[in-house]
């Protein structure tokens, strides 16, 4: 069984390795077709992307330990050809990324490491490369994150909450807002964070259960607030929030919050409304309200 360091790092290498390759739908570069390469084909699950990645490294990690590194190497020489074909070739921060997760699973990967390899990208330049957001979501990605929230909804109410994480996730990936998986910190769980214009969000997601309350959202402005002062935070519960909680969550402090609820995102993916621009317009009627969460039917976006 993999230690929890084992586990973070998967979810790390997931989110880095998302872009490398697609899913499906391509004869000659596509993860399936890389862990095919890497003897690991029958761990592959067709779905949704990510989870189908994460279960991937995972039961490599863990059934077939020795063709892991086969794997990685695998999808980055795949990465080269099908990331140079779409006018994005792989960058030296993508490798340099990559190396310094995979100690995580206890693996140091020579051809990733070697000196005249690491040359041939030239000097890294972050600010070029960093992720640009996009104010639309491709129609294949669309219907991949509809189908995921539909495959949510028949989980285990265990699984559901994990699965969500991963579905907010992806929803972050397709809108470049440079998520990262959900991390542990002494003594409290983040669900994971995001970037819009060079704004660091805090993720707290919740899939079942009852409307968040006072409390909760409380609880969670705490969590915010304990991190730099220019942290900020997404509050997503699929239920939604209670009426009584938002109104006290308003009163005597300063929202550190915004707020999304399941119909929210219901929104997004079904009537084509930007996460970009929701998000924005979320954060100018905290500005002007203080109040954590309008609804997207309520921000007279008009499209």
């Amino acid at each position: 069984m993999m230690s929890f360091r084992e586990a973070q790092a998967i979810e790390d290498l997931a989110d880095l390795l998302y872009d490398f390759l697609p899913g499906s739908g391509n004869n000659r570069t596509a993860f399936p077709l890389a862990a095919a390469q890497a003897g690991v084909g029958d761990l592959w699950v067709p779905g949704s992307k990510r989870p189908a990645m994460v279960q991937l490294l995972t039961a490599t990690l863990e059934q077939r330990r020795s063709c892991f590194t086969k794997l990685i190497v695998a999808i980055v020489r795949q990465a080269m050809t099908y990331r140079r074909g779409k006018g994005n070739p792989l960058s030296r921060e993508e490798i340099d990324r990559l190396n310094s997760l995979l100690p995580g699973v206890q693996f140091k990967i020579p051809e990733l490491l070697d000196p005249s390899f690491l040359s041939s990208f030239g000097s890294p330049k972050a600010a070029e490369r960093a992720p640009q957001a996009s104010s639309t979501l491709g129609a294949e990605k669309e219907q991949e994150l509809a189908a995921l929230l539909i495959e949510i909804t028949k989980l285990d109410p265990q699984a559901r909450g994990l699965r969500f994480e991963g579905f907010l996730n992806e929803l972050f990936a397709g809108f470049g807002l440079a998520p990262r998986g959900s991390f542990r910190l002494v003594g409290e769980q983040i669900d994971g964070s995001f970037k819009l214009h060079g704004q660091t969000y805090l993720v707290e997601a919740k899939w079942h259960g009852p409307q968040i309350g006072f409390a909760d959202l409380m609880t969670f402005s705490g969590k915010v607030g304990g991190k730099a002062s220019w942290s900020r935070g997404l509050f997503v519960s699929n239920s939604g929030f209670t009426a009584e909680g938002l109104e006290a969550f308003s009163r005597g402090r300063q929202t550190n919050l915004i707020c999304a609820d399941g119909l929210d995102l219901y929104e997004v993916l079904s009537r084509k409304v930007s996460l970009i621009t929701v998000l924005e317009a979320k954060e100018r009627r905290a500005a002007e309200t203080n109040r954590a969460f309008v609804a997207v039917r309520d921000l007279n976006l008009g499209g």
